[in-house]
């Protein structure tokens, strides 16, 4: 998975509605939950190690690539999915009452077309508050499940990081400037060796590929992906060597 990806996994699949719609509800609040503090952090100084090699990892891939983040967040998505039909039929009803007001506007008399651009007006206030409120609960569902995996993961990268002797390892979670690594090759990047590390610990299968059927020979070309059609990201980073 891209960090792209990652940050918009959930919000993405509630939130596409029109943008005409959205144009007026509040910022998206889509960053994952800070790493754990002081108080909840592994003891890395108990730990008496520390080398001379510096590593990269990006958490918020190792969290989502993980089978149990991969598991915890389809899970999710799927319980969301009545509220994302919800919206969708919210939106509908707004839409239709534009389109309404577009074409008969100049027809109905002036008390029918304020009350029309009243309902409009409270119609659109309510779809906003209703996005709002959905995007607040499925961002405090998604950092719930990314804290619960991101405290059991972090005694793994402690244990890792001492014994192929780094001494100091970056998230490389939010891209620079907005993060502290200018550039990093992927020699030096530890994300998969922990993904890997934490499904073993973790014992969580790996999702099921959905089975294809092979289609019989039909003697035609195979369809082209629509332009601009994108393949799917990678889910994991390349192994340190």
């Amino acid at each position: 998975m891209t960090t792209k990806f990652v940050r918009r996994f959930l919000l993405a699949l509630l939130f596409t509605l029109p943008a005409a719609a959205l144009a007026q509800a509040a910022g998206t609040a889509d960053a994952l939950p800070a790493a754990p503090s002081a108080a909840g952090a592994p003891d890395t100084a108990a730990t008496g190690t520390g080398g001379a090699k510096v590593g990269t990892i990006n958490i918020e891939q190792a969290i989502f690539a993980s089978n149990e983040g991969q598991r915890d967040f389809e899970a999710l998505s799927k319980k969301l999915e009545p509220k994302q039909t919800e919206l969708k039929n919210q939106n509908d009803e707004v839409e239709s009452l534009k389109k309404q007001l577009n074409t008969q506007g100049e027809k109905l008399n002036e008390d029918a077309r304020a009350t029309l651009v009243k309902q409009i007006e409270q119609k659109q206030k309510s779809l906003e508050r209703s996005v709002q409120d959905a995007r607040d609960e499925a961002q405090s569902q998604q950092n719930d499940i990314a804290q619960r995996i991101l405290q059991k993961m972090a005694p793994i990268i402690v244990k890792y990081a001492g014994d192929k002797s780094f001494g100091l390892i970056f998230d490389t979670s939010n891209p620079w400037p907005q993060g502290p690594v200018l550039w990093a090759g992927p020699s030096v990047d530890i994300t998969k060796a922990i993904v890997d590390a934490y499904n073993v610990q973790s014992g969580v299968p790996a999702p099921a590929k959905p089975v294809t059927t092979k289609p019989a020979a039909t003697g035609t070309r195979p369809a082209v992906p629509a332009a601009g059609t994108k393949p799917p990201a990678s889910t994991g980073a390349q192994a340190p060597k």
